[in-house]
């Protein structure tokens, strides 16, 4: 009998007991979200539009607002971005700068 409780785990926040894979997948979807400025949610290959001009560091050229991003990456820091613009390798740029088309 003690095998039967093994597959569950109590959740603080709801005060049950629920099986473990549920418990596993809701905290799963809960982390994988990353917003742009406007609150929708970017997924990897997804394009954003600058909503604000950006000095970027070390390629002495200012991105200009309105100017779109194609086939964003997704990061390990929900509040960046990987992508790459004509001339500048390696660009992260941070998420409430950006607005997904």
């Amino acid at each position: 009998m003690a095998d039967e409780n093994d597959d569950y785990v109590y959740d603080e926040a709801t005060g049950e007991w629920r099986p473990a894979g549920e418990i596993a997948a809701s905290a799963k979807s809960d982390q994988a979200k990353v917003r742009d400025a406007a609150g929708n949610v970017l997924a990897d290959g997804d394009s954003v539009t600058l909503i604000k001009d950006l000095k970027v560091k070390g390629a002495n050229q200012t991105l200009k607002q309105g100017t779109v991003i194609r086939s964003i990456r997704l990061t390990d820091n929900d509040q960046e971005i990987d992508c790459r613009y004509e001339g500048i390798k390696g660009l992260v740029l941070r998420t409430e700068f950006v607005r997904k088309r």
